[in-house]
């Protein structure tokens, strides 16, 4: 996840639930990624170093595990940077153009200056992130396949340069990930620039004022009015968070009005509280002592460095860019 700072339910659902559950099964590493905000946000890093502590913070409060797992910062690992280099001398520029997500952004962010090689150049980046660990498998949601996809060709390309009989990347596969729909408080997707969000730390009262204003069915006019929360935004709330009871007297008292738009909010924030306050429990323990948290980044830093060596030895020794002397193979022939 990029360096965005606190983290909000849709962060939790679309990705960070999964991961703590894939910790049990996969040889999980995870990283803030610093470098790839400043694809976007170079102009300012002011608060970058906290962004990315905060986000790990939210890790740690979800679930996330150092001793199941694997954290740091992307810049702590400068061989993540080396082998970005490397890939971008083979990279046709025609792949990074045809990226979903590179028109996509530079149509929707306006306030940006996007002509930058960073910002054509980040899917390159992500290819080294993913490659360097040679991982089997990319945890994504649908849309992010594309860019597993171009990861799959860099490797692909680098092995039939570079690659010798056995190759030195594998081909990684998208790991699809189910992504539930989680609306914001007006009905949109969640999101920090839409100012719907609500954080993992937000406490109690923030989180059933921020539901009491929350949109519901357009249809629902009057009280009496019957409704269906299979088009409600809070309706939504309640099928990722609610369990089946309260789930059962929602479906049945908003499709015959017996209940209200502001009870049916109540129950989703008992939900949602139920779910928040485990988590900022977990993470006041990191607020309290931040070097804790820092002590998590710097073993995690140190592990991903040591394996990132070893494939970069794979790597400058398959490119003739090894740091030992190899003298040149002998010719045959008569002496």
């Amino acid at each position: 996840m990029r360096s965005t700072g606190k983290l909000h339910l849709g962060n939790f659902v679309g990705a960070l639930d999964n991961w703590v559950k894939l910790q049990d099964s996969y040889d999980c590493f995870f990283f803030v990624a610093d470098w790839h905000a400043l694809t976007t946000d170079y102009a300012d890093t002011s608060k970058l170093k906290q962004n990315s502590l905060d986000v790990l913070l939210d890790w740690l409060a979800a679930g996330l595990d150092p001793e199941r797992s694997t954290m740091f910062i992307q810049s702590h690992v400068p061989a993540h940077a080396e082998l970005h280099l490397l890939f971008s001398m083979i990279t046709p520029l025609g792949w990074l153009e045809r990226v979903p997500t590179y028109k996509e952004q530079k149509d929707n962010i306006k306030d940006k200056d996007l002509g930058t090689y960073g910002f054509l150049g980040y899917p390159v980046l992500q290819s080294a992130d993913i490659l360097i660990y040679k991982a089997d498998y990319v945890p994504v949601g649908e849309d992010q396949v594309p860019h597993v996809e171009l990861t799959r060709e860099i490797a692909r390309r680098f092995n039939m340069f570079y690659g010798g009989k056995h190759g030195v990347f594998p081909e990684p596969q998208p790991l699809l990930t189910p992504t539930p729909k989680l609306p914001g408080t007006d009905g949109r997707k969640m999101s920090k620039s839409y100012g719907n969000t609500v954080m993992l730390t937000d406490p109690e009262p923030v989180v059933r004022q921020k539901l009491k204003t929350m949109v519901t069915d357009p249809a629902r006019v009057r009280r009496s009015d019957p409704g269906n929360p299979d088009v409600c935004p809070v309706g939504d709330l309640h099928k990722i968070f609610s369990d089946p009871s309260t789930l059962a007297k929602v479906d049945q008292g908003c499709r015959s009005a017996g209940i209200g738009c502001i009870e049916c909010k109540g129950w989703a924030a008992d939900a949602l509280v139920n779910v928040l306050n485990p988590m900022q429990e977990r993470r006041r323990k990191y607020e309290q002592n931040p070097k804790l948290a820092w002590e998590v980044i710097e073993a995690g830093g140190a592990k991903a460095r040591k394996i990132c060596e070893q494939t970069m030895g794979d790597v400058r020794s398959s490119m003739n860019l090894s740091r030992s002397y190899e003298p040149p193979p002998k010719s045959a022939g008569a002496e």
